[in-house]
C-alpha cells in the first residue's frame, strides 16, 4: 500500500444506497478523499477499528488503480492498470453529525484502517466490469451485491471528472461507490469480498 498516492472516493454512486440512507441522488459525482494512511491490505489479517465512536458501517466497492496520468482526450480505460475490491468503512453517527453541521467528512471516513483493499486483479475495461458481480459476505452470509452497470456515474465519467477537477496520476486509486445493503460491523466479524464468485480479499474485525 506504500505506493498509493491519492485516495479518491465516490459517494452515493448507486441509487438504492443513496435512498437507503435518506440522501438525495446526486446530479454529478460526489467526491471525497481518505488519507493514504487509512489503507490496509485485506489479506486475512485482523483489522483494528475504533469501537467507541458509534457504529462502523461497511461499504464494499470496486477500487481502480491509476497507472497512467489523465490528460484531456485520454482513453480513460488506458489510465487504469488494475482493480480490486475494497471497503469504505464509515463512522456513521460521526458522519451524520458532521453533515448536519456542514463540516467535512474526514473524521468519519479517514480514520486509520478505514480503507481495506483486497489483492489487485486484472482490469477488464469499463464494459468488462459490467460482466461480473461483486459481493460482500459477513460471517459467510451475503450482505451486499453489486454490479458496475448500476453505477449512476460510470467509470469513464468518474475518471474524466476527477482527472479534470483534481488531477489523476500513477499511484492514485478510486473507490467507485457502494451498492445498497450497508450495515454496522460487530466485533469479531469476518468480512469476505467476492468478485464473480471468487475470493477477492478478507479480514477479521476487531473493535477496540
Amino acid at each position: 500500500m506504500n505506493d498509493i498516492c491519492n485516495v479518491y472516493c465516490i459517494g452515493r454512486n448507486y441509487r438504492l444506497h443513496a435512498l437507503e440512507l435518506g440522501n438525495e441522488v446526486p446530479q454529478e459525482p460526489l467526491v471525497f478523499q481518505k488519507p493514504s494512511h487509512s489503507l490496509v491490505p485485506m489479506d486475512g489479517r485482523v483489522i483494528e477499528l475504533p469501537g467507541d465512536r458509534g457504529a462502523v458501517h461497511f461499504e464494499v466497492e470496486i477500487v481502480l488503480r491509476i497507472g497512467k496520468s489523465y490528460t484531456s482526450g485520454t482513453d480513460v480505460d488506458n489510465c487504469v492498470d488494475a482493480m480490486a475490491l475494497g471497503l469504505d468503512l464509515t463512522l456513521r453517527e460521526v458522519q451524520d453529525t458532521l453533515k448536519r453541521k456542514g463540516l467535512p467528512w474526514l473524521a468519519a471516513k479517514g480514520f486509520l484502517g478505514s480503507a481495506p483493499i483486497g489483492p489487485w486483479m486484472s482490469y477488464p475495461g469499463a464494459e468488462g466490469l459490467k460482466a461480473s458481480k461483486f459481493a460482500l459476505l459477513r460471517n459467510g452470509q451475503q450482505v451486499q451485491l453489486g454490479n458496475a452497470a448500476d453505477m449512476l456515474f460510470p467509470v469513464a465519467q468518474l475518471i474524466e471528472y476527477i482527472g479534470s477537477q483534481y488531477g489523476l496520476g500513477a499511484g492514485d486509486v478510486i473507490f467507485t461507490g457502494t451498492p445498497a445493503g450497508v450495515g454496522a460491523l460487530q466485533d469479531g466479524d469476518r468480512m469476505e469480498c467476492l468478485w464473480d464468485g471468487k475470493p477477492a480479499g478478507s479480514c477479521l474485525i476487531k473493535l477496540g
